[in-house]
C-alpha cells in the first residue's frame, strides 16, 4: 500500500512528496498537467522559504531581493531583511526544481485527477490506487476540499490577481509593492533581465487598465510584455478543518486569506513539513491545530492589510503609516520573512 497519495503536483504537492520521501514514506504524485506548469504568482519566497526549500535539497536559480519597498506615488518606505535575502524565481522554474527532487528521491508522478476518494479505517481509495493517506494540494479552488463539504463562505471583499512579465533589468533589489485606491501592484526581480509584475485588486477589469492605475511604474516599462497574463481568484477560500480522516489538505487547498504579503510559497513549503511530520509520527490529528499555529502571523498580518484596503480611504493611510513608524514596518517585515 502507498504511504502518501497526493492530488496535485504543484509545488505544494510536490514538496509534501519530497518531504515524506525524505521521511521514509512511499509517496505518489497524482496530476493531469505536465510539468512545469505555470500560473498566476507574485514569484517571490521569503527568507524562512528559500531556507525551508534548501533544507529540503532542492537547489533553484533565481534573483536575490533584499526586503520589501512600499510607494503610492508620492510617498515610499522600505524595509531590509535581517539576515538572508528572499529569492524571486519564475514559477515555472520553482516547479521544475521540485519536480527533479521529487524524482531524485524516487517519487512517482501519475497522469490523472482525483475528484473523489473513498476511505476507511485502514486507509484510502482514490484513482485505482491503494493508499493510507491522501493529501489534497489541488490548489485554491481544490475540487477534494468541495467534495468533502469542507468549504466555508468566504468573508470580506474577493480579490483577484493577475501577472505577466516584462523583459527589464530590474532597477531594485527589493520586492516593490505599489498601492493605489484600486488595488496593489507587486514588481518582483525574477532574473537579471526580467521583472514581473502581479496586480492584486477587488475590481474586476483588465490588465493594462489596472496597470495605468500605476503611472510611475507604468513609466518605466520600456517595450513589450513577454508572457501572457494569467489570473487567480477569487483568492480568500475559507475551510472548515485541513483534515477529513485520512484526507488533509495543504497549500492553497488547505486555506487562502490573500497573497498580498507575498507568504503563499513559503507557507506551502513549510506546511508540508508539518504534514508530513504528522503522518511520520502518527499523530495525524495533530495537523490542523499545528497549521493555524503556523500560519496565525501570517493570516493575522494579512487580514488586517486586506481589510485597510476595502476603502480608498483606508487604503491611501497603509504607506503613510508605515513611514510614520518605520521601526514598526520593518519589524513586521522581519516576522513574515
Amino acid at each position: 500500500m502507498i504511504d502518501v497519495l497526493v492530488a496535485g503536483g504543484g509545488p505544494a504537492g510536490l514538496a509534501t512528496a519530497v518531504h515524506a520521501a525524505l521521511a521514509g514514506m512511499e509517496a505518489v504524485i497524482v496530476e493531469p498537467r505536465a510539468c512545469p506548469v505555470d500560473k498566476a504568482c507574485g514569484e517571490g519566497i521569503m527568507p524562512g522559504g528559500v531556507t525551508a526549500l534548501e533544507a529540503m535539497g532542492v537547489q533553484i536559480e533565481g534573483r536575490a531581493f533584499r526586503g520589501i519597498h512600499y510607494l503610492d506615488g508620492r510617498r515610499d518606505v522600505r524595509a531590509a531583511f535581517s539576515t538572508a535575502p528572499g529569492l524571486g524565481v519564475r514559477r515555472t522554474h520553482l516547479h521544475a526544481a521540485l519536480a527533479r527532487r521529487a524524482a531524485e528521491l524516487g517519487v512517482t508522478t501519475i497522469t490523472g485527477k482525483i475528484t473523489h476518494v473513498e476511505q476507511n479505517r485502514d486507509g484510502i481509495q482514490a484513482a485505482g490506487l491503494r493508499a493510507r493517506w491522501l493529501v489534497a494540494a489541488d490548489g485554491l479552488h481544490s475540487p477534494l476540499r468541495r467534495s468533502l463539504g469542507l468549504d466555508l463562505p468566504a468573508r470580506g471583499p474577493r480579490r483577484y490577481g493577475q501577472r505577466r512579465h516584462y523583459r527589464i533589468e530590474p532597477w531594485t533589489d527589493f520586492v516593490e509593492v505599489h498601492w493605489s485606491s484600486a488595488g496593489e501592484a507587486y514588481v518582483t526581480p525574477v532574473a537579471e533581465d526580467l521583472i514581473g509584475i502581479a496586480i492584486l485588486s477587488s475590481i474586476r477589469r483588465g490588465y493594462d487598465e489596472h496597470l495605468r492605475a500605476f503611472p510611475a511604474l507604468n513609466r518605466r516599462l520600456r517595450g513589450p510584455a513577454v508572457t501572457p497574463v494569467r489570473g487567480a481568484g477569487p483568492l480568500r477560500q475559507a475551510v472548515r478543518t485541513r483534515r477529513a480522516r485520512r484526507v488533509l489538505l495543504v497549500g492553497d487547498a488547505a486555506g487562502y486569506v490573500d497573497a498580498l504579503t507575498g507568504e503563499g510559497l513559503s507557507l506551502a513549503v513549510r506546511s508540508a513539513e508539518l504534514l508530513v511530520r504528522c503522518l511520520a509520527e502518527d499523530r495525524p490529528e495533530d495537523y490542523d491545530g499545528a497549521w493555524l499555529r503556523l500560519s496565525r502571523t501570517h493570516r493575522l498580518l494579512t487580514g488586517a492589510l486586506v481589510q485597510a484596503t476595502r476603502r480608498p480611504g483606508t487604503a491611501r493611510l497603509v504607506v503613510p503609516a508605515a513611514r510614520r513608524l518605520p521601526g514598526l514596518f520593518t519589524g513586521i517585515v522581519r516576522i513574515l520573512a
